[in-house]
């Protein structure tokens, strides 16, 4: 047996979010000199449950085995169906048990890629649950530097608390690009609640839920900017006296209704 390869292997697989629970059943089916096999592994993340299958096959040419794929089954809390998945293992370039959890809840991935030229480049990843190839996978999208999603950028346009400490503000940029629903406060006119967010690359900015994690309503978000942004002139519209209408006719009282307003997403 390759020692070298063997520890490898185990090294790559718990770097790819298996842990090292699976390193005595890999070493046992290399021992046994099979041409292929697969080791099977359990995750949970909050109340969904996740089923992987690991994918492995001997070299042709030598000895050594190879870490080629894992498929993935996601059963959602609530729902008899399971999302599947292919996600395959590329040098430097592989999806992570966690990030690829994320990516089938539809979230986005910022990774560090290998181009087929061997250029390295930076990209958000996300699925595309309308389109499949022909062994039933997902597309895997794909906004790279070029598409100019500026993730602190997006993140500036909102008051979010946890951007005033620069500790906590890149925490929470990482745990963005893992593709994570990210825990944050909102701050507005001296109160905090608690708020969720992901970073939503496609539209070039981020998607904001409540504390429920139930996703705030664009337009009701549009409005909370506005209001926001002119809350003091929304103040001194309902204390405006009486003005005349038109020169021959009387003076008419005009009131305004208030609407309503909320942070935009």
């Amino acid at each position: 047996m390759n020692q070298k390869n063997l520890e490898y292997l185990q090294e790559q697989v718990k770097y790819t979010g298996f842990g090292e629970g699976l390193n005595d059943e890999i070493r046992t089916k290399i021992e046994a000199g099979e041409e292929k096999f697969i080791v099977l592994h359990e995750a949970e993340f909050g109340k969904d449950k996740v089923d992987a299958v690991l994918f492995f096959s001997k070299s042709k040419e030598s000895d050594m085995y190879f870490f080629n794929k894992y498929d993935m089954a996601l059963a959602k809390e609530g729902e008899t169906e399971k999302l599947a998945q292919t996600f395959y293992i590329n040098k430097g370039n592989n999806i992570t048990l966690k990030e690829a959890y994320n990516l089938m809840e539809g979230r986005a991935v910022n990774k560090n890629l290998t181009s087929a030229g061997g250029e390295l480049y930076n990209s958000w990843l996300q699925l595309d649950f309308k389109q499949a190839d022909d062994r039933g996978n997902f597309k895997l999208r794909h906004f790279n530097e070029k598409f100019g999603y500026d993730l602190e950028a997006a993140l500036a346009k909102h008051p979010i608390k946890e951007l005033s400490d620069e500790s906590h503000k890149k925490d929470l940029m990482a745990s963005l690009k893992k593709g994570n629903l990210q825990s944050v406060t909102l701050v507005r006119d001296g109160a905090e609640k608690k708020h969720f967010i992901e970073a939503t690359p496609q539209y070039k900015s981020i998607t904001i839920y409540d504390e429920n994690r139930q996703r705030l309503d664009s337009r009701k978000a549009k409005s909370e900017k506005q209001a926001e942004d002119s809350g003091q002139s929304a103040k001194n519209e309902s204390k405006k006296q009486a003005v005349p209408d038109d020169e021959s006719g009387p003076a008419a009282k005009k009131t305004r209704s208030s609407k309503k307003k909320g942070q935009g997403v």
